[in-house]
């Protein structure tokens, strides 16, 4: 008999379990599904994604709620007397109780478990299977209160109760997020039957130093195989690579040694192909399970060096410097989150040239449709294990539960050449900093540490790293994020760090980034508004739509969200606090964070053992729900500003232009030192593995004339071969009344003539990369008169020019349409050619920093 599978998605009903009618049972329309869902499409609540409706369906997280479901007992199992039947649960959300036929038969508390469960003695010819998920809210409190007394309890975001319970933790509300606490059979169920199963198939590999071979071992787990030989298999292209015939051992384990010269290796996306290999074991005619995996060599590169200890990472001898996003479950309610909805996430990562995810330790472990596309696209993965911002217990049930919990998602994802790292948790370290807990780095006995009160720390130094080294063998380890040798989670000479002192924290200036860069800044960001087309929808009341209104106060979930967000505002541009204005000034503020931030912290990708910084990820790459975050791309997957300039910014060729910093807020600073000092710095990055010869040119252009005031370079330059090349360092500019510079002299701002430094790099004629360096802040210079023309090119190619220098430059985004660039700035003597999909040239409406008002039709010229 072959192994049969029936899914059990169709003719679910639920009802609360308080009810008393059998008039209170509601149609699901299919499983996997979560109980606001269900709700929703009964008509039974308001939808949780607008307005204020959160609030009115918060009771739903403290009721108890029943899932149940009737089918017949498959044919195939009548006819085959030896054959086993199992109940396969996915996931279960979160305190689930099981029932068939009234007989108990699985009780789970973990969400991230799967479940597989043999009731063949117990199916009829008629079957119910009915679950009841109790209320997580509870159950965690509970769990609080019986703890108490060996545990102490810490939490950063939102309420302790989320602490003991192994549950997706932004359900409980984070500082992006809603309190939407889910319940439900959020991943499949099925039934399988089977007189043999093939359970698992998987490697331990190496690819060699020189990377000419690859070897390891080949393993597959088998249920009641017998005597029955098992084939393994490799297989590239639908070419026989390597095959032998194994028996499984007493445990159902079968091995086998193998051996692959000169493999066809995975990269990651620009730096070679994504060559995937088929894995597949088979039992006869009874099972087979195939995997597609990818050999490659990676490390994660910790040496000493001048700046501290180095954190880099190496994939096949290639030098990576990990440019990307921090990853945040996509969707309040997991269900809604399609395999396309996954893949087009992460085209957007390959469209914005990131080449890493970090999938943060609050959501989820994430579903094989995310890895499937990096794997295909050649995305990195930092995964962290999935704690975060608490101090989680360490009673012997909770070790339990978590010890299968990793290895299930270890065994589930350890073949997906895309994970590169896992990390033990995000920011708990912090927590353990904040309330002062006992953390001696010199003891290095485990069974101390949980003496201590921070026993978390025997999972992530102990429990965890041995889990890994046992299921996964070659894949690095990296106890926390931020984390460092023990040292302070804020010591930027190791380890990663997390740089909120923009936005959060001291809430530094984005022009400082230059000191504020670490080894590997695994988490940094600034907030802003999503586009006009996602706040209507999320506010559909038109009297709330101003900035600052009830509802868009309660859609920021940031704390003290407005006066951060008004004073990066504030400090860099003139206020227009109009709906449509102010959204444009948020993004702008967003997008000129990025813009400093990647360009200065990858300039210090320097190069080949002096990397001083070898990633930046920002906080964060998506939303949970339509809403104002740190996003650079919302929940419609509708870009922001911000999005397009970290694609500049992580360009295989960039160009940069810094000037000299100068406070202008602080205190008794003198606001025309930035106009004095002209000092500036260019320079080039290259991701690409040979040197490359480019043209580079610079031009000094006065913002209010548009004249040029000098051409400061035109030269061929050698970008070496992934590295930073310095092309000027403190390069001074006499352009300028020389009184200006005398300090005994009032300064007279009606002689000072404000200049970008525009630089270009070109190969073969063509630009590669731009760069714009403006003078700061932006809220003292005039932008009056830019005479911006648009020109159509074809129906989807419009063509730009500016009279004077443009700062800013926004089209409206709407969910289906899709712009080559946006955000950007314009120069005279320069055009800017776009290609739009999705709507007609003349429908795009646009504004810029300094425009006479919001949004504008464009109007084309002949």
């Amino acid at each position: 008999m072959a192994l049969t599978k029936h899914k059990l998605e169709y003719g679910w009903t639920f009802r609360q379990s308080d009810s008393s009618s059998s008039e209170d049972w509601l149609p699901v329309k299919s499983v996997p599904s979560q109980v606001h869902l269900d709700l929703l499409a009964n008509s039974r609540i308001a939808d949780p994604m607008i307005d204020l409706n959160e609030l009115s369906v918060r009771w739903i997280a403290e009721k108890v709620w029943i899932y149940r479901v009737q089918f017949k007992k498959p044919t195939e199992l009548e006819a085959q007397e030896a054959a086993t039947a199992d109940l396969v649960f996915e996931g279960l959300d979160t305190f689930a109780a099981v029932r068939l036929n009234g007989n108990d038969i699985l009780k789970s508390d973990n969400m991230f478990l799967s479940h597989r469960v043999d009731v063949s003695s117990l199916l009829r010819d008629e079957n119910v299977l009915e679950i009841t998920f109790d209320s997580a809210l509870l159950r965690g409190r509970q769990l609080v209160k019986e703890h108490s007394h060996e545990h102490e309890f810490y939490v950063r975001q939102t309420e302790v109760s989320r602490v003991p319970v192994r549950k997706a933790q932004y359900n409980w509300g984070w500082d992006w997020g809603p309190i939407l606490m889910t319940a439900g059979p959020w991943r499949p169920v099925y039934l399988e039957q089977y007189v043999s199963r093939i359970d698992d198939v998987w490697t331990h590999c190496e690819v060699s130093e020189d990377l000419k071979t690859c070897s390891g071992h080949i393993f597959a787990k088998v249920a009641n195989a017998g005597s029955k030989p098992v084939t393994l298999s490799l297989s590239l292209d639908g070419t026989s690579v390597w095959e032998k015939e194994c028996f499984a051992d007493s445990n159902g384990l079968v091995t086998a040694d193998f051996h692959v010269d000169s493999p066809e290796l995975w990269y990651p996306f620009g730096y070679g192909s994504q060559t995937r290999y088929e894995l597949r074991a088979s039992l006869g005619s009874t099972d087979q399970k195939s995997k597609l995996i990818g050999f490659r060599r990676s490390e994660l590169i910790q040496e000493e060096d001048e700046f501290g200890k180095s954190f880099y990472f190496r994939i096949n001898g290639h030098d990576v410097f990990a440019g990307g996003s921090c990853w945040i479950p996509a969707d309040s309610f997991l269900p809604q989150i399609t395999a396309e909805r996954y893949h087009d996430w992460m085209k957007l990562m390959v469209e914005g040239n990131q080449h890493m995810l970090r999938i943060w330790g609050g959501g989820i472990y994430e579903d094989d449709a995310l890895f499937d596309a990096c794997d295909e696209l050649g995305v990195l993965v930092w995964h962290d294990f999935q704690f975060a911002c608490a101090i989680y217990p360490a009673y012997p049930s909770y070790l339990e539960s978590v010890e299968l919990e990793a290895r299930q998602n270890l065994r589930r994802l350890r073949s997906h050449p895309s994970i590169v790292i896992w990390a033990g948790n995000n920011e708990d370290y912090q927590v353990q900093e904040i309330y002062h807990l006992e953390y001696d780095y010199g003891d290095k006995d485990p069974q101390s540490w949980l003496k201590s009160n921070f026993p978390a720390r025997y999972t992530y130094e102990y429990l965890l790293p041995k889990i890994v080294k046992e299921e996964d063998p070659f894949m690095v380890y990296h106890p926390s994020s931020p984390w460092g040798d023990g040292k302070h989670t804020t010591d930027a000479t190791v380890g990663d760090i997390h740089q909120w002192n923009i936005w959060h924290i001291a809430m530094r200036r984005y022009q400082e980034a230059y000191m504020l860069s670490g080894r590997f800044v695994s988490e940094f960001g600034m907030e802003a508004y999503p586009h006009l087309s996602t706040i209507h929808y999320m506010i559909q009341d038109p009297e709330q739509r101003y900035p600052g209104s009830m509802m868009m106060d309660f859609r920021n979930k940031a704390v003290d969200h407005e006066r951060r967000m008004v004073t990066y505002v504030a400090e860099n541009f003139q206020v227009k606090y109009d709906l449509e204005s102010y959204t444009h000034l948020t993004q702008v503020v967003q997008a000129e964070t990025m813009h400093f931030t990647y360009k200065t912290w990858r300039r210090e990708w320097g190069k080949p053992g002096a990397r001083k910084c070898g990633g930046v990820l920002v906080w964060q790459l998506n939303d949970c729900w339509p809403t104002m975050s740190w996003a650079v791309v919302d929940y419609f997957l509708v870009k922001k500003p911000a999005f397009y300039a970290i694609a500049n910014a992580l360009k295989p060729l960039a160009i940069g232009v810094s000037r000299t910093y100068h406070e202008w807020t602080a205190g008794h600073s003198d606001p025309t030192l930035a106009y004095r000092d002209t000092k500036f710095d260019l320079w080039v990055v290259s991701s690409r593995p040979e040197a490359v010869k480019v043209q580079v040119t610079a031009r000094l252009i006065s913002i209010r004339s548009g004249v040029i005031l000098e051409h400061l370079l035109d030269d061929e330059i050698t970008a070496q071969a992934n590295s930073t090349t310095e092309i000027l360092r403190d390069r001074v500019v006499t352009v300028g009344d020389p009184q200006l510079h005398d300090t005994t002299q009032p300064f007279d701002l009606a002689k000072y003539d404000p200049y970008v430094i525009h630089a270009v790099m070109k190969i073969g004629g063509e630009v590669v990369a731009t760069d714009t360096s403006w003078p700061q802040p932006l809220k003292y210079l005039s932008f009056a008169n830019r005479d911006i023309k648009f020109r159509a090119l074809s129906p989807t190619k419009l063509c730009l020019s500016a009279a004077r220098p443009v700062k800013g430059l926004v089209f409206q985004e709407s969910p289906g349409e899709k712009f080559s660039d946006n955000g950007f700035d314009l120069v005279p003597g320069e055009d800017k050619v776009v290609d739009v999909e999705g709507i007609k040239l003349e429908s795009l409406r646009y504004t810029y920093i300094g425009a006479p008002q919001g949004y504008m039709a464009v109007s084309l010229s002949a």
